[in-house]
């Protein structure tokens, strides 16, 4: 089992490929992932990447992108280890620290990608 288990769902009323070319941009990963070196092995258009990750941390991480009703739930997984030794305390706010991180990448693309959209309002199609 790994060491930073991290799992987030985040719904954004707008399309999967709106969604997908944020991602796509790899100028923009070390804005999200600052301390990650990303590889891809697995582009899957507009449901998403997968990458494997060193630098920080050791592993795998994937935003998974699946069309939900008029808009994208962004499924992110992020599984790695620490490339040396944590004491429990260091390792619990590691984990704590990504996640807040996912969180704040998601809801940030919520408030880009859907600025201007009044609520109730299906999102742009293009």
């Amino acid at each position: 089992m790994p060491q930073v288990d991290v799992v987030d769902e985040t719904f954004l009323a707008v399309p999967p490929p709106a969604v997908a070319a944020v991602f796509a941009d790899r100028a923009a990963w070390p804005r999200f992932w600052p301390d990650l070196r990303l590889d891809v092995y697995a582009d899957r258009g507009a449901e998403g990447l997968r990458w494997t990750v060193r630098g920080a941390l050791v592993g795998t991480m994937e935003v998974w992108l699946e069309a939900v009703l008029d808009g994208t739930l962004v499924h992110y997984f992020l599984r790695a280890d620490t490339p040396g030794p944590l004491t429990p305390r260091r390792l619990a706010a590691e984990r704590t620290r990504r996640q807040l991180a996912a969180k704040r990448v998601a809801l940030g693309l919520k408030s880009a990608l859907e600025a201007g959209r009044a609520p109730g309002v299906a999102p742009d199609p293009a």
